[in-house]
């Protein structure tokens, strides 16, 4: 750190392209624009690079016949791949940059290995939030119906070599890229408003330690800033069903990159958007009932957790419990389990019902139906697939979700968590467009400071997907409006 007594530096510092924000969009726009030859500034706010990018679990969405796919024998698909994402994400998934996201895939892969990423040609078989092993690939519910038969079920989750969260493992590599690239990263720095001059965004305005600071770009500003769930006041005028939830961030998705285009004109798209998760564990749930407040099934137990978390929070009456039985335990390998014996266990369903605040009838007819079609080997009502569907039979257990019911469970918080989906509108090219619909000329923008991809469903790896993907077009894009 520079000693802010002796500090020389000057008030104002130029180079072709300044990135704000170094989690996964900042870091690819920086290594695209120095590598098509630019000079390149990352302003981050926080005391080193990551952001909330290096505290998730890691995973990349991607597909149409990777390299790692191929070496673990997976056949996919553009076509398939787009089909099952169009679908997931939906409704009102953004169907343009689905498109252009799904026929860049293989080749984004093929870049974020050249780029330090690495992929194990190993396969996580078994429904899960994160791989428990080095497993480079993993399965994101495309095997569950509906989607199965919307498209050719293929994994696409790839996973840095870590078990569990392994984002810091591909930020880290990432980053080491942008060095050797040439990029200058300075930290601690808050930027605080964009420069405009006859029209064009021409740097920033920023704060060090309390001096001022501006960085002007010859070529273009790249805005990586990450969501808003951190800004309470932009939850409560945008997503306020995430309000009083726990936030998935790194205590800096302030929406302040948001909010410093919006000051310039700049559009915004989705902001009502969030993706929301419990704390369930999925290999549990896929053998069991997971029903709502009515005691009734409302999803095929097999799709990703995002998307069943999702609508037990915001689309199910409370409380959402986890019914299951003694086989269905035993069944789950003990890693998976995290030590979590069920809150309440019954010799008959209307007992556990009474525990659970459920409607005994309600859910005594539940099971019965279940157990009718799982003797057949069958889900009649979601079309789970036949291996994880049996009868359930007594005595019976019940895990609480967090969606209603208890807020603790075996010392641990069930509080439901999440974060926005929803930002400013970019086209293809990640340029932030204004209220016309035009670009806003000099400032582009990637990750969860956009809207991405998504309509109401979310698939883990689509936020380092589209964030990384499109912050290299943010990158190149800035660095191709240098002026010479």
């Amino acid at each position: 750190m520079t000693d802010m007594g002796t500090d020389t530096r000057p008030a104002v510092r130029t180079a072709d392209v300044i990135v704000v924000g170094m989690g996964i969009a900042g870091a690819c726009a920086a290594i695209e624009a120095a590598e098509a030859g630019a000079s390149v500034i990352v302003l981050e706010g926080a005391s080193g690079p990551g952001g909330s990018s290096a505290q998730s679990g890691g995973e990349v969405y991607l597909g149409g016949g990777t390299a790692t796919q191929q070496a673990v024998g997976m056949a996919d698909t553009e076509a398939d791949m787009r089909a099952f994402l169009l679908a997931a994400l939906g409704p009102n998934a953004d169907e343009a940059k689905i498109a252009d996201y799904c026929a860049g895939a293989v080749e984004h892969h093929d870049w974020l290995v050249a780029h330090g990423a690495v992929f194990q040609p190993k396969l996580w078989d078994t429904p899960t939030w994160m791989a428990g092993d080095d497993s480079g690939l993993m399965w994101m519910g495309e095997r569950a119906e509906p989607y199965a038969s919307i498209a050719t079920p293929a994994a696409r989750g790839h996973r840095p070599p870590a078990p569990n969260f392994a984002g810091n493992v591909l930020m880290d590599s990432l980053v080491a890229s942008a060095e050797k690239a040439g990029v200058t990263l300075e930290c601690d720095i808050k930027v605080r408003s964009l420069i405009v001059d006859d029209g064009r965004v021409v740097g920033v305005r920023a704060t060090e330690f309390g001096e001022e600071r501006e960085f002007r770009a010859t070529g273009g500003v790249v805005l990586a800033t990450g969501g808003f769930v951190d800004n309470d006041r932009m939850l409560e005028q945008w997503a306020p069903q995430q309000l009083g939830k726990d936030k998935v961030s790194d205590g800096r998705d302030d929406g302040s990159g948001i909010e410093m285009g919006m000051e310039i004109g700049a559009a915004v798209r989705r902001m009502h958007q969030t993706e929301t998760a419990m704390l369930i564990i999925p290999r549990l749930v896929v053998g069991a009932m997971l029903v709502d407040g009515d005691g009734q099934r409302f999803i095929n137990e097999e799709v990703y957790p995002g998307l069943y978390c999702h609508a037990a929070v915001h689309h199910r009456r409370p409380p959402v419990w986890v019914i299951i039985d003694e086989k269905g335990i035993e069944d789950v390998p003990e890693s998976e389990l995290w030590g979590m014996q069920p809150m309440h266990a019954a010799e008959t369903i209307e007992e556990l019902a009474a525990d659970c605040g459920l409607p005994a009838d309600a859910l005594a007819d539940q099971l019965r139906r279940y157990n009718a079609g799982a003797e057949r080997g069958e889900d009649p009502q979601f079309g789970k697939n036949a291996q994880w569907v049996r009868p359930l039979e007594p005595p019976f257990g019940a895990y609480p979700t967090g969606a209603g019911g208890p807020d603790s469970f075996n010392g641990l918080t069930l509080k439901a968590q999440g974060f926005t989906l929803g930002g400013l509108h970019t086209d293809l090219q990640s340029r932030v467009l204004d209220r016309a619909g035009e670009a806003i000329p000099g400032l582009f923008a990637a990750g969860r400071c956009t809207h991405g991809l998504h309509g109401d469903g979310y698939i883990s790896g689509t936020s380092l997907g589209d964030g990384s993907f499109y912050g290299r077009r943010a990158g190149l894009g800035a660095a191709g409006a240098v002026q010479a």
